[in-house]
């Protein structure tokens, strides 16, 4: 018996010290196999080289004098692994050559094809790209503050890709009164507009402030939820989006899915209130419902608010460890994206764990973060570039461009698309990242079903 168990034992050994041996040698495969990416370029200095996927991860490899253009589309070869979360990668680069199949048979450039939430609008996005000048692709760029007084001229010289409005533009007008608000500047868009506003009930409500407009406002999803759970959650969507679709509003940047049970948060009051595990229920019951009403939510405020302070008036620095952020926070993301969510907006908070030198809106980690963790095909939105967490920093729309936004929210709009243009001109963001990210948002007005009316 006693020889059994040793030969046993030594069995057990044997094969054990065969595992190891087969992943060591399979590690040093993977970290010597050389592999390849088609990219496209972002930006380049005398030691690096800063590049976008197909699927919107940017990664930053270390290389003397890159002799590449920004925008171009390349094959890098690397040997190592790539970490999919970091920005700055300890991969080795071992070469890059221009992309000899830059393009599908639609002429649509390889780079910019992924498997995403609105792939199947790619051809006819890309077909109205061609038609678009550079300043129409550049206003595509851009959510803009409703401008009140000459809103119909400006819109005529900047086509911006849409407007948000708040609760100033609704006050004392009538339903008809607000169409007419809405339809002046669409009737004037060579692309159909995103007419949005945060209509989250609550603390946070625009249109259903106007008492012409909405009986009462709309309630906040913690009054919801304890007057009747999540059946008057799907109600409250369905209500809400008739309301705003009946107005000519197609977007609303709602639901708030930051995880807070804490009353003295910032955010607390305009959150679920609940515990991680109910507010993904939450974002997954909001998006569902607001299938088919003509009206898309934006989840808000990635990767979640947790305690930090109100970044409409300062930086907020969130000390929160990774671990906690993946397990507390962005599961109600992660569940309203599965259920088909088509935009997230992303907060100015300054996540230390993540990206201790930018705010998350600004930083490629972050986006990186969304793109590969959460496997987010649709619109990145920044928020509002005037606030105050962000309003300071020197170029920060073009930062946001590059960050990897898709959306950018700004008031100060003159200053914002010389800041684009600018950075254009010297070559910092390139004509190609420009004709994708407007390829993107036509993508999605497609989805949306807004392009097929008014079309010039």
């Amino acid at each position: 018996m006693d020889k059994k168990i040793t030969l046993y034992v030594l069995g057990f050994c044997f094969l054990l010290i065969a595992s190891f041996a087969w992943i060591h040698s399979n590690q040093k495969e993977s970290l010597t196999e050389t592999k390849d990416i088609t990219a496209t370029v972002l930006a380049t200095s005398n030691t690096q080289i800063t590049l976008q996927d197909q699927n919107n991860i940017i990664y930053t490899f270390q290389t003397k004098d890159p002799n590449v253009d920004i925008g171009s589309n390349i094959v890098i070869q690397y040997s190592g692994i790539l970490d999919k979360n970091k920005e700055f990668q300890d991969s080795e680069l071992v070469s890059y050559i221009p992309s000899t199949d830059a393009t599908d048979e639609n002429g649509i450039p390889f780079a910019w094809i992924d498997n995403g939430i609105f792939s199947k609008y790619y051809i006819l996005a890309y077909n109205k790209l061609k038609t678009l000048s550079l300043d129409e692709k550049i206003g595509q760029l851009f959510l803009v503050r409703y401008p009140g007084n000459n809103a119909k001229e400006i819109q005529k010289k900047y086509q911006f890709a849409g407007y948000i409005f708040y609760e100033k533009d609704f006050k004392d007008k009538t339903k008809e009164e607000v169409k007419d608000m809405i339809n002046e500047i669409q009737q004037v868009s060579n692309i159909p507009l995103l007419t949005a506003v945060d209509e989250e009930g609550g603390n946070v409500v625009r249109v259903s402030t106007n008492p012409k407009l909405v009986d009462y406002p709309f309630k906040s999803s913690q009054e919801l939820y304890k007057l009747g759970g999540f059946e008057m959650i799907t109600q409250d969507t369905i209500t809400k989006s008739k309301v705003l679709n009946e107005l000519g509003l197609n977007l609303n940047l709602a639901p708030v899915v930051d995880v807070s049970t804490n009353e003295d948060d910032y955010i607390y009051d305009r959150s679920f209130g609940h515990n991680t595990e109910l507010t993904s229920t939450y974002a997954k019951t909001v998006i569902e419902a607001s299938k088919n009403t003509g009206v898309s939510y934006t989840l808000k405020h990635f990767p979640g608010y947790g305690n930090n302070t109100d970044t409409h008036e300062e930086n907020a620095i969130d000390n929160r460890s990774l671990e906690d952020i993946v397990k507390y926070d962005l599961p109600p993301f992660e569940a309203g994206i599965d259920a088909g969510g088509e935009a997230v907006l992303v907060s100015h908070n300054t996540v230390v764990n993540i990206d201790s030198d930018n705010p998350a809106s600004l930083s490629r980690s972050v986006h990186n973060l969304l793109r590969n963790d959460l496997d987010f095909t649709g619109i990145i939105i920044s928020d509002d570039l005037s606030m105050g967490a962000v309003s300071s920093i020197p170029n920060v729309v073009e930062k946001a461009v590059l960050a990897g936004n898709d959306l950018l929210i700004v008031s100060d709009y003159e200053e914002s698309i010389a800041e684009v243009k600018n950075a254009v001109n010297n070559g910092t963001i390139s004509n190609d990242l420009i004709n994708k990210l407007a390829f993107r948002i036509l993508a999605w007005k497609y989805a949306k079903g807004l392009m097929y009316d008014n079309q010039k």
